[in-house]
């Protein structure tokens, strides 16, 4: 039994190990070749209200007798030619936030185009949905949204699953915070988690050492032994940033009570209601089928056009993920055979 079991992960590992090997040499190569002619990403644009006009008419048409279908077309088109549109626009954008806030720079030219086009009197809906990472990137993110301040744009943020940390400090900069039901906000607070791997690497005989210059270029190493000096200094660091973040989230909304809600927490919809970090209780779609009855709502997002690079990449997970199963039922296949 105990053969077999060491036999089938030796199969495992080598079929892992050729498979990952050739798939990123295709990827290299495909992304090299690609990156000589890649096209530049274009700003789109939806009208929701045309989409969920003609979902309704679907919806209506085939619930009609052939009779009524007749006539209910021809309705249909003379709306169509003889629609007004409204003086007013609301834009919706949407930014799904990872570790790096990685979406900042289409966020920017989404914004940058919004504001080509858009007037006094206005609104931006953006849909955002982080549970937070680096304090730079979702700082610069917050500050592509504070772009419509000077423009008299309404800017309301739209929270259906979490907004927190980065998350909350972009969402913070809205006039107005709507939260779903069970959406989380909050989490104004800063962690750095530093795994320290100084006593293994003594064990195993192994010397390391940093050679810096200035007292402080390095608190804190993964590698080195962490001193009360440099843990002291690293502590006032992420303190000062904490100070930041608060003094940033109060500035936009001067009615928390900042202290009570900058512990590190995080609250689900209706209480983040009741302490202030959220403004309704709504879902994103009820705010947008709110202004569809009475003003111009587009979708705007910037495309990026997919590459052989980005096929192929698409390609390899698919394959991936079946070469995993495959495998995982011939180990198992194996082990209950032996």
């Amino acid at each position: 039994m105990e053969a077999v079991l060491w036999e089938t992960l030796a199969f495992v590992v080598k079929a892992i190990v050729v498979f990952v090997t050739f798939a990123c040499v295709i990827i290299v190569i495909a992304r090299a070749r690609a990156g000589r002619g890649e096209s530049e990403p274009e700003i789109k644009i939806e009208r929701l209200n045309d989409k969920l006009r003609r979902r309704i008419d679907r919806l209506r048409f085939g619930m009609l007798s052939r009779q009524e279908a007749k006539r209910f077309l021809k309705e249909v088109k003379e709306r169509d030619k003889a629609e007004d549109r409204s003086a007013s626009n609301v834009f919706v954008l949407d930014f799904k936030g990872d570790i790096m806030a990685s979406r900042v720079d289409e966020l920017r030219d989404e914004i940058t185009a919004v504001l080509g086009v858009a007037e006094a009197g206005d609104e931006v809906v953006v849909r955002v949905e982080s549970p937070g990472g680096a304090a730079h990137s979702y700082g610069l993110a917050a500050a592509q949204l504070a772009r419509l301040r000077p423009h008299q744009l309404r800017l309301t943020v739209c929270v259906d699953r979490v907004a927190a940390s980065g998350g909350y400090m972009m969402a913070c900069v809205a006039d107005h915070i709507v939260a779903a039901p069970f959406a989380i906000l909050g989490s104004i607070g800063v962690a750095a988690p530093l795994p320290n791997v100084h006593k293994l690497l003594q064990r195993l005989g192994v010397d390391y050492e940093d050679a810096t210059a200035g007292q402080y270029k390095r608190t804190v190493s993964p590698l080195a032994e962490v001193t009360e000096e440099g843990r002291a200094k690293f502590q006032e660091q992420l303190d000062e940033m904490h100070a930041l973040f608060k003094g940033f989230v109060h500035e936009h909304r001067p009615s928390l009570d900042i202290e009570r809600v900058a512990t590190g927490e995080a609250w689900v919809g209706p209480r983040a209601l009741e302490l202030g970090l959220a403004d309704e209780i709504k879902t994103s779609d009820e705010v947008v089928l709110a202004h569809l009855g009475e003003r111009d709502v587009y979708r705007v997002w910037l495309e990026r056009p997919k590459t052989v690079a980005d096929r192929i990449t698409i390609g390899v997970r698919a394959l991936t993920s079946r070469m995993v199963d495959a495998i995982v039922r011939g180990v198992t296949e194996r082990l209950d055979a032996a």
